[in-house]
């Protein structure tokens, strides 16, 4: 069982950076893949990032070359640094976690309010 809890969200304006954190519970945080969602308003949840065990990441385009994923497992915590944000990156952001590349992700934390102005 793992539990996630994001931080770190916040109001910026367009331009503008912010890092996202989510701490995780438990001792086996190294195990897992950890990934970041986010969800606007009237539209389904989205597929941000991503990062393996060995710290390999992937991204949607939409994303690419302004955000970044990392972990810290000695902390227990993956982060994702956005910059260069766009009021179209506005959403609740999640990060989740599975125990295989191939699985749904098992667990999910309760989400940041990410808000960009123009």
């Amino acid at each position: 069982q793992v539990q996630l809890v994001e931080s770190g969200g916040g109001l910026v304006q367009a331009g503008g950076s912010l890092r996202l954190s989510c701490a995780a519970s438990g001792r086996t945080f190294s195990s897992y893949f950890m990934g970041w969602f986010r969800q606007a308003p009237g539209k389904e949840r989205a597929f941000v990032a991503a990062i393996n065990r060995s710290g390999g990441s992937t991204y949607a385009d939409s994303v690419k070359g302004r955000f970044t994923i990392s972990r810290d497992n000695a902390k227990n915590t993956v982060y994702l640094q956005m910059d260069s944000l766009k009021p179209e990156d506005t959403a609740v952001y999640f990060c989740a976690a599975r125990l295989s590349a191939g699985s749904p992700y098992d667990y999910w934390g309760q989400g940041t309010q990410v808000t960009v102005s123009s």
